[in-house]
């Protein structure tokens, strides 16, 4: 859900952006598809028509939360594969959002079972630190709710699911600051990755081993039918359909003078900027060679110490551990009564502008406060709110206007005789056609939401061709629709794709030859032929030996996958490997030797490669730590989810 607001909430806690790295890969870890479902999964049969895609340890996750995430989901697959999915591909992605859903709930499950809990104060700061609820830079609740109004979601809907959300990073957040790397390990990973092969390799293309052999009119048709897949051609129609989006109902509404004027007035209260104060701190805390009483004493004496004149600034700069604040003088930000823990803010805002305080003490230490300038309640004019107010209304006003004509749509289709060109004219609706709409796949620009395909690949669709829908394709798009064509699932005939099964045969004939003579090239390097005569006597030239990295991309990446993989080599036994490559080439390689790079002199660079490789250790072992909750837990999960 949250990912409809722009991008989605990071999981931080307000410590600020130090650690941002890591709730960015805590979020990363439940995001991602770790493992498959195992024997903990179990597929339960007696879903049926229930409204539930999961069961986790007893608690129902509901269909709809599922498919508002695959709707999502969806789209950004399609417009990233740059067309509809293959039935494969959505059954993949599903599952993938089932699992994740899962994991989350399982997460945040156990989290609560530990004992773990987010207060309001940190859920209302996460809350109005998003950057969709800002205005000019500052949290606007109007503009929150028209927000999540525009997407379909409650205010309240919108704080559990950011409640669930925090509270699964809290508990993974542990693992994270649980775990280190020492120097030794560091400096031993980072010499791994920064080793070197040496290496020389040749690669062989099939067409160069396929011979002039030629094909027998049986092997064509038994290549043909063993391959019969990649000839197939899905069941499709041409459809025609016409679509209402919110997007085209917001653009025909206008919204009055008095319209706006009264809305304004309404609401007047929430257009009146609180008064905030900004403060200078001095803050004096708790360490290894000081106590609270001496901290006490130290920041009394700080504190006489500026009555009888001496710098503020610089006793800050010199004293204050707030390293935030110290370099400046001390000096805070602007900030309402809602931002300070309540010790602070009760002192501060019972000062007078220029006023020194004696020592606050609160959960952070001692704290000298000099109160630098108030900015009184203020309440923002009409005029400077009119485009909020104009778009807010004009919001609403689409909202109803879409619901309205989908019910009175929803009405009209249940009656017989409908024509499609007269519901687009009479509700304002988009009209296209699809040449190939297929079943599983859809077709642009409808997609392939999985109730459109079900409705248009009905016996209604394909047998009466009436007008179908209205089918809700996302929170903001409806569709109607009604087949022109249908064409039947085939399978191209063998004369039209000769060539290709021809072509295809050849290369794999070629391929199966090129791995043999490579395998044979492997047994000549052995026996003491050089790499130039085996290259030769292959027809093949070859580069010479080279040293490469881990990233190196100088060898395709299989080929350095394979090198890096194999046993370090030596004079005495060097790597020799034949393989065949997924284009259907085949590589000869051969290690020699290998190296390490000398570390860097650098300590910031060294910490900060040495840090990225503990956040590599850390998602691992998030990733071990959800499989486990996952491996322990009673998981049902409805086969129909998405039907």
């Amino acid at each position: 859900m949250l990912q409809n607001i722009g991008d989605k909430l990071k999981g931080e806690d307000g410590s600020g952006t130090g650690r941002r790295w890591f709730f960015y890969l805590i979020l990363g870890a439940l995001a991602l598809v770790f493992m498959a479902w195992g024997p903990y999964a179990m597929v339960d049969m007696s879903f049926g028509q229930s409204g539930f895609a999961a069961k986790v340890n007893g608690e129902k996750i509901p269909l709809q939360e599922v498919n508002d995430i695959w709707q999502d989901r969806q789209a950004q697959l399609v417009e990233s594969f740059g067309g509809p999915l293959s039935d494969e591909q959505r059954t993949q992605f599903q599952n993938e959002v089932i699992e994740a859903t899962v994991q989350r709930t399982v997460t945040r499950q156990h989290a609560l079972e530990v004992g773990y809990r987010i207060p309001d104060a940190r859920i209302r700061e996460a809350f109005q630190s998003e950057e969709a609820f800002q205005v000019d830079g500052q949290f606007n609740m109007l503009a929150a709710r028209s927000r999540l109004a525009s997407l379909g979601i409650s205010e309240r809907a919108y704080v559990d699911d950011l409640r669930r959300s925090m509270l699964a990073n809290e508990l993974l957040g542990v693992i994270g600051i649980s775990d280190f790397l020492t120097n030794a390990e560091a400096k031993r990973i980072l010499g791994l990755l920064d080793e070197e092969r040496e290496v020389r390799y040749l690669l062989l293309q099939p067409e160069d081993f396929a011979g002039n052999q030629a094909l027998e009119p049986a092997e064509i048709e038994t290549w043909y039918q063993t391959h019969a897949e990649q000839f197939a051609v899905p069941e499709a129609v041409r459809l025609n359909h016409a679509e209402l989006s919110l997007a085209d109902v917001a653009a025909s509404i206008e919204v009055s003078e008095e319209q706006l004027r009264a809305r304004y007035e309404e609401e007047k209260a929430s257009y009146v900027q609180a008064e905030t104060r900004r403060a200078s701190h001095i803050l004096i805390t708790e360490d290894a060679d000081t106590d609270d009483a001496k901290a006490a004493a130290l920041a009394q004496d700080l504190y006489q110490q500026i009555k009888g004149g001496a710098d503020f600034a610089a006793l800050a700069r010199a004293n204050s551990k707030d390293s935030a604040s110290a370099s400046s003088g001390g000096q805070l930000d602007w900030a309402g009564r809602d931002v300070y823990v309540p010790e602070f803010t009760a002192k501060l805002f019972s000062m007078q502008e220029g006023e020194i305080s004696e020592p606050v003490k609160t959960q952070f230490g001692y704290h000298i406060i000099r109160l630098d300038g108030i900015r009184a309640e203020t309440g923002r004019p009409f005029e400077e709110v009119r485009g909020e107010l104009n778009a807010t209304l004009r919001n609403e006003l689409a909202v109803n206007e879409f619901n309205d004509r989908q019910d009175r749509l929803q009405q009209q289709l249940e009656q017989a005789g409908n024509n499609l060109d007269t519901l687009a004219r009479e509700f304002g609706m988009r009209q296209g056609t699809i040449d190939r709409f297929e079943r599983g796949a859809g077709g642009l620009p409808l997609g392939s939401d999985a109730d459109l395909n079900r409705e248009v690949f009905s016996e209604a669709s394909l047998g009466a061709k009436r007008v179908g829908g209205p089918v809700q394709l996302g929170e903001d798009r409806i569709t109607i629709f009604q087949v022109a064509e249908h064409y039947p699932a085939s399978t191209r005939p063998l004369e039209e794709v000769r060539a290709e099964v021809v072509a295809g045969l050849i290369r794999e004939r070629g391929a199966a030859a090129a791995l043999a003579a490579a395998q044979g090239a492997v047994q000549q390097l052995a026996q003491g032929r050089s790499f130039e005569q085996v290259a030769a006597g292959l027809k093949v030239k070859a580069d010479p030996a080279a040293f490469v990295g881990r990233g190196s991309p100088q060898l395709p990446v299989e080929v350095r996958d394979a090198v890096f993989a194999a046993a370090r080599p030596t004079p005495e036994q060097p790597v020799r490997q034949a393989m065949k490559l997924d284009d259907g080439s085949v590589a000869l390689l051969q290690v020699t030797s290998w190296r390490s790079q000398p570390m860097s002199d650098n300590p910031q660079l060294v910490a900060l490669r040495a840090e990225r490789e503990q956040g590599r250790y850390t998602r691992r072992d998030i990733e071990a730590y959800i499989a486990q909750l996952m491996k322990d837990s009673k998981i049902r999960v409805n086969p129909q989810a998405f039907q």
